[in-house]
């Protein structure tokens, strides 16, 4: 038995950091963000011969082995949520179909659930976009709520043509800006706190932004999440990323914002029309890497083969 599986990664354009449950299970946090066409893959292979196996298990009860095999097109610690793709990959392995909403759900809860098992803090947002895919709005309480966003392909066009991803070169230690920032937030900081009420507020103007197709206000709220991301605290940016974002400004870029937890991994700008080219040139210049991509609808895909 052969199953496959893919699972895209995410860029969020605001709101970021309020699905972490510290935040989210108080006060509720709401993200907007969007699948590409970048993916994480798995294979598990069920082998029958136990004398072809690197490792045998039971399985089954019969004497049977396991090749389990993952790929991504992407650098490691790119900030757009590589990791939780993976965990939602290896889990949709084991479940070996996808036959409902439901199923997708269940798969992205057990993924946090596992990150949360290993001690890491984060949010949900990227296991949940891996499993649904598309542009959605999401909100975090208690429970998560999924929206896809009914936007026309002419603005969805648009928003390929303007927008620039592009890799600092530099992983992010994600791990280590989390603890800072919830330190923070538990402390009762002041700055940390009415950051995150404003990334909340941000992620529901972004949604109003998309569905009414307002490129002018979508790259508004990305600097304006970018100056809250910021806010939180300072190893969310640094020389490099500020010399970019100074880079991009200057070649027709008109809103950006880091990907993910900030620190490195990506950047996204949005850029004036017909600059998207003259900003991506400008930034590969100044030693950034650009990532090519292009929205993605289904989110993970599972296939079987016996």
């Amino acid at each position: 038995m052969l199953v496959k599986s893919h699972a895209p990664v995410r860029i969020d354009f605001a709101g970021g950091w309020t699905d972490v449950n510290l935040f989210a299970l108080g006060a509720g946090g709401a993200v907007v963000n969007a699948t590409i066409n970048h993916y994480v893959s798995g294979e598990l292979e069920v082998y029958e011969e136990p004398e072809a196996l690197s490792f045998p298990v039971a399985l089954a009860g019969s004497q049977e082995g396991l090749r389990v095999a993952y790929r991504c097109d992407l650098p490691s610690g790119s900030g757009l949520g590589t990791s939780a793709a993976l965990n939602v990959v290896w889990l949709s392995l084991i479940h070996s179909q996808i036959a409902s909403e439901e199923d997708r759900a269940r798969i992205a809860e057990l993924a946090y659930q596992l990150e949360e098992m290993l001690g890491i803090l984060g949010g949900k947002q990227d296991q949940y976009a891996a499993a649904f895919g598309g542009v959605n709005f999401m909100t975090f309480n208690q429970k998560v709520h999924v929206e896809r966003l009914a936007i026309s392909p002419k603005f969805i066009e648009m928003l390929e043509q303007r927008l620039v991803l592009c890799y600092t070169g530099k992983p992010r230690l994600s791990g280590s800006i989390h603890a800072h920032v919830w330190g923070a937030f538990k402390r009762g900081v002041p700055q940390t706190v009415q950051a995150l009420y404003g990334l909340r507020d941000c992620a529901l103007r972004m949604r109003e932004a998309l569905l009414g197709e307002d490129i002018a206000q979508f790259a508004s709220i990305l600097s304006e999440n970018w100056q809250h991301q910021k806010a939180l605290d300072p190893s969310i940016t640094n020389d490099q990323i500020e010399l970019l974002f100074e880079v991009a400004s200057k070649a027709g870029a008109i809103g950006g914002k880091a990907c993910g937890a900030g620190g490195g991994g990506c950047l996204l700008f949005c850029a004036k029309e017909g600059k998207a080219n003259e900003v991506a040139m400008a930034l590969s210049k100044a030693g950034a890497r650009i990532i090519p991509f292009h929205f993605e609808w289904k989110g993970l895909e599972v296939t079987r083969e016996e």
